[in-house]
């Protein structure tokens, strides 16, 4: 399978050309860039400039970028009004927030890339009619915004009412936006369960994001690296191989206490890469 590395690893560091030739050097050739202001400011214009400028003379590529979440530098903690979500009801205040969204699609513009991925809510919200309306009405126009740069808007399933399985296959079938995914197995972790999700989600599945949990906190763990997770990853690859040309192997991982927190993405892919079908053994 083609391996991509979320940024979502160094995302309390300014994305810079350091970075970028530090993940390049680990043999990965292609990267999802994880829009939180602190990490990609995609208001500076000179920032951008500056990253693309490195694409340009580089043969890693951008695959995708992810959707801002917040609008502040802190992860959303400077008030609600900083988070970013298209289940907004108001209109008034969803539009500012769909409109901080294309600005980060914008990026596109200077550094080409294939998709972006998408949340419908945020974690926990409960499911309301009004909101699966709101939705549609940001996604209709984030996906024109998104398609005249080249770039497909993709559906990530998170633990949301809105966004499970056959949730995102209700909301497709409801609005007729025929909208493909992103298979999150962290997020199906924590919910339906990873087969019943990806098996509702297989034949729209374009990209995914691969992580571990204990199946209750969303911790980005990495796979077969550290204590805590609940995945049964060779049952997991089976299922990931069942439609590889599809989709890449695409790690969002979250940093650890390290110096170098790249330096276990290699093995990393390695290791899921090598492990046997449980048919297999």
């Amino acid at each position: 399978m083609d391996h991509v590395l979320s940024t979502h690893l160094l995302a309390n560091h300014r994305l810079n050309t350091f970075w970028l030739d530090k993940i390049w050097d680990c043999g990965v050739p292609a990267v999802e860039i994880f829009c939180v202001r602190q990490h990609v400011d995609w208001g500076d214009a000179s920032h951008i400039r500056e990253l693309a400028a490195w694409f340009r003379d580089s043969e890693l590529k951008l695959h995708s970028l992810h959707s801002p979440m917040f609008s502040d530098d802190i992860w959303g903690r400077s008030g609600p009004h900083a988070i970013l979500k298209i289940t907004e009801p108001v209109k008034s205040k969803r539009n500012a927030m769909v409109d901080e969204m294309k600005r980060a699609i914008e990026i596109a513009d200077n550094i080409p890339c294939r998709y972006l991925i998408q949340h419908v809510g945020i974690s926990g919200e409960e499911y309301d009619e009004r909101k699966v309306e709101a939705a549609y009405i940001a996604l209709d126009e984030i996906s024109s915004f998104a398609r005249q740069r080249g770039v497909e808007v993709l559906l990530e399933n998170i633990p949301n009412a809105f966004s499970t399985s056959d949730r995102l296959q209700l909301f497709n079938e409801q609005t007729h936006l025929k909208l493909n995914y992103c298979f999150d197995i962290g997020h199906a972790n924590m919910t339906e369960g990873v087969e019943i999700a990806f098996q509702g989600m297989r034949d729209r599945i374009r990209s995914t994001h691969i992580h571990d949990n204990n199946g209750r906190e969303d911790s980005h763990l990495f796979p077969l690296a550290l204590d805590g997770g609940a995945i049964d990853w060779p049952s997991a690859m089976e299922l990931l191989r069942s439609r590889a040309n599809q989709y890449p192997l695409l790690l969002e991982l979250k940093t650890v206490e390290a110096k170098n927190p790249l330096s276990a993405v290699r093995d990393i892919f390695e290791k899921l890469e090598s492990l046997e079908s449980p048919h297999e053994r």
